[in-house]
């Protein structure tokens, strides 16, 4: 048997395959115990305008981006999904924050909190197309997903709630409470592998119509395991003709693509800001579509908030108050770049390594090529090995032979997959070695 070649022979074999691309410092592999340093740059980004693949490929332009970010030397990071860094200028501001908030203290919080917290909620409101009345804060887009299902009080006994394979695994578990609390029956389906737009919307209307009292169902816009976006739009309005709700995870969505509400077309949509907006951790928020309040009960019955409110649907109690005044300032930073530019720099850097390895044997990629159903994430799987054990394997193997962090992903029909997410402060290179390693790793059998 050939020895697995060092790392040493993998950076050069790499450099070969990268070509010109790998000319570009990586982010990772270099200093174990360094940090890079971030700087502001020569002046304000401002988004670039144009062909967006264009665009995506200006790497002076993205060059100046990544170095808006502190990032560590220890790894090359391919698992940006866990929560987004926040950029340098967003964490000069939270600093700040954090600071104002410790020095003034009840001062501040009871006089001057309350007006800052509704701007960023009118903030967050525009992001993603909504009405400031239609938006809530929450610590995440679990907390706000968990209190529109179990708050959600349209279902009785005999009824049917509905989700996906794909869905995530808390919000498998707020249904199926919901169910045994009301003595509903839960009902479940498996997305197509490979998907298209298609045979997602067949299996959809397939599950519907075996199950007519379906009253509530769960769709995840871009599920946290293989990436796919679902159509969500068209899935929802199925399910509308059929008298059911939809409630939508939209945890890795607002920020990751162009996207808006009406996009969605649901009346319940749980949403992250710390994820692809670069937020701190901890901030999410809770849509409900204006004249829908009535089908989620209030929060433990809370009397401190008019019922007529959105706001007395989610209590969290005293909240980090540095956390949500930092918003405004991550969307800025946001729209500094833009939305669309940053879809396209994200797409451009999952197919730089999706198409290097997805005619190579053994090599199952889990989301397809259509443009709408794929944006930064994307799974993969070798030899068809779905256990828990083979991916936790080939994650390690990446980690600790590679220098490349992904995280393996689990509760798939088909089988667990390893998970790859790349983001601003990723580079071609960075693909480039990801193509290379799983090349390497897939030709061992």
């Amino acid at each position: 048997m050939t020895p697995n070649p060092s790392r040493r022979d993998f950076l050069r074999d790499s450099a070969l395959l990268g070509a010109a691309s790998l000319t570009m410092p990586t982010t990772g592999l270099g200093l174990a115990t360094d940090d890079r340093v971030a700087t502001d740059g020569p002046g304000p980004l401002v988004p670039l305008v144009g062909d967006l693949a264009a665009v995506a490929r200006d790497e002076g332009y993205w060059k100046k981006v990544a170095a808006r970010y502190r990032i560590t030397d220890k790894v090359t990071n391919l698992e940006a999904g866990y929560f987004g860094l926040m950029a340098a200028p967003v964490l000069a501001k939270y600093h700040e924050h954090i600071d104002r908030v410790n020095r003034e203290n009840s001062y501040f919080a009871r006089r001057e909190y309350g007006p800052m917290l509704r701007a960023a909620r009118e903030r967050v409101a525009a992001f993603v197309g909504a009405q400031p009345t239609e938006i809530t804060f929450s610590r995440g887009a679990t907390e706000a997903l968990q209190a529109l299902i179990g708050q959600y009080n349209r279902v009785r006994a005999g009824d049917t709630v509905m989700y996906a394979d794909l869905d995530y695994n808390a919000m498998q578990w707020a249904m199926n409470a919901l169910a045994q609390r009301t003595g509903a029956r839960v009902a479940t389906l498996d997305i197509p592998e490979p998907a298209s737009r298609e045979n997602i919307l067949a299996a959809y209307a397939a599950a519907l119509e075996a199950h007519p009292r379906t009253r509530l169902l769960l769709l995840t816009h871009c599920n946290n395991k293989t990436g796919l976006l679902l159509p969500v739009k068209e899935v929802a309005a199925l399910a509308r003709t059929r008298g059911v709700d939809v409630v939508v995870d939209a945890a890795h969505s607002f920020g990751q693509v162009p996207l808006t509400m009406d996009d969605l077309g649901a009346d319940f949509v749980g949403i992250n800001l710390h994820k692809w907006v670069g937020a701190p951790v901890g901030a999410g928020a809770l849509y409900i579509r204006t004249g829908r309040l009535d089908a989620i009960d209030r929060a433990h019955a809370d009397e401190s908030v008019s019922p007529d409110r959105i706001e007395s649907r989610l209590h969290t109690g005293t909240t980090h108050f540095a956390t949500f005044m930092a918003i405004p300032d991550a969307l800025d930073f946001q729209q500094s770049i833009g939305i669309p530019q940053k879809a396209a720099r994200l797409r451009y850097l999952r197919d730089r390594w999706v198409h290097a390895v997805r005619d190579v044997p053994g090599v199952d990629v889990l989301t397809p090529e259509d443009p709408s159903l794929t944006g930064a994430i994307t799974g993969f799987r070798l030899h068809g090995r779905g256990s828990r054990e083979a991916n936790a394997a080939l994650a390690r193997t990446l980690f600790e032979e590679f220098g490349i962090f992904t995280f393996q992903r689990t509760g798939i029909a088909n089988g667990d997959c390893v998970r790859v997410t790349p983001t601003l402060y990723n580079t071609p290179a960075d693909a480039d070695m990801l193509a290379a390693a799983i090349r390497n790793i897939a030709a061992r059998g």
